[in-house]
């Protein structure tokens, strides 16, 4: 079965679209499904944007504030992230990455290169600020208290994607959106071949190794690429909500393998703020996992697939 693809940018990163048929009406028509839904999830959940139902929110000083069901959906996702990781990883934390620095799109953010003189932590108020109203359709956090899903909005929209795309398009679709995959339908007969490496956008010789998935998802996340100069230091986006700093570095890449690309997301996010700790934490859930030290070491968890030089946790 030939496979056919389609990359266009999306959510500050680049979507990659591939249908498991040799028709390029259904590649197009998976494409259409899944820009819809990237369009749907930034107007809902940017931070960035004026015009989002994120920003209004987060606007909201304490007052309830007339939400669509798409965003109270994926703040429903959010909560259930900070549930499962025991606020590892929590919603609130876009004070802290305002402090940080990351206050805007995160190129303008890295073209600035030295940021501001000080360095500021700000630990998260707690997932608990966030009270949703579903039978009234508002949802409204405290005022000071920011919302951030980045480690769970993107992820929640590869599994929309490729699952709209799927019903779309009639065959197997594989969907990425910066290193966030999904598939849903029927996958080619080796199923989805992926390169996990640091940075989703590197070519496919980068240092990294090759997997397969069939059905679900799979999430990398790494503090390699968006990282950028505050205070006089290098951070990085992925903040560990207690103390509301960047987490310190014991793995500079995580994947994870999961029924969902969302879960894939929640539970690689979680073991790099858990450091030393998350190979046990992951390996305590089943969840097949590749962890990847600064140093290049890799340590694989719960049946990852084997590679040269690896340790098995």
């Amino acid at each position: 079965m030939a496979e056919l693809l389609h990359t266009f940018p999306a959510l500050g990163t680049t979507a990659v679209v591939a249908v498991a048929a040799d028709r390029p009406a259904a590649l197009a028509a998976a494409v259409d499904a899944v820009r819809a839904e990237v369009d749907a999830c930034d107007l809902a959940c940017s931070r960035f944007r004026p015009d989002s139902e994120l920003t209004r929110l987060n606007a909201g000083a304490g007052r309830p504030v007339a939400v669509s069901d798409r965003l109270l959906d994926d703040l429903e996702a959010g909560l259930r992230a900070a549930r499962l990781t025991d606020g590892v990883v929590d919603p609130t934390v876009g004070g802290a990455l305002v402090a940080l620095g990351y206050d805007r799109d995160f190129e303008l953010v890295a073209a600035e290169q030295q940021g501001l003189p000080v360095l500021t932590f700000v630990p998260a108020p707690g997932w608990r600020a966030v009270h949703l109203d579903r039978r009234g359709g508002t949802a409204s956090v405290p005022a000071g208290v920011s919302v951030d899903l980045g480690a769970t909005a993107k992820a929640r929209c590869a599994d929309r994607a490729a699952a709209a795309a799927t019903a779309t398009a009639g065959c197997g679709v594989l969907v990425s959106l910066g290193g966030d995959v999904a598939a849903a339908g029927p996958a080619p007969a080796a199923g989805w071949r992926i390169r996990v490496t640091d940075d989703s956008s590197a070519p496919v010789d980068a240092p990294g190794q090759t997997v397969a998935i069939t059905d679900g998802g799979l999430a990398t996340s790494s503090v390699t690429v968006r990282r950028w100069r505050q205070g006089g230091r290098a951070v990085h986006h992925l903040v560990d909500p207690r103390r509301g700093g960047p987490a310190d570095v014991v793995w500079r890449t995580v994947s994870v393998a999961a029924g969902s690309c969302l879960d894939a997301n929640i539970a690689s996010t979680a073991a790099v703020v858990l450091g030393a700790a998350g190979p046990a934490w992951l390996a305590q859930r089943g969840l097949a996992a590749r962890l990847v030290a600064p140093s290049g070491r890799a340590v694989t968890v719960a049946g990852w697939p084997d590679e040269r030089g690896r340790e098995a946790a």
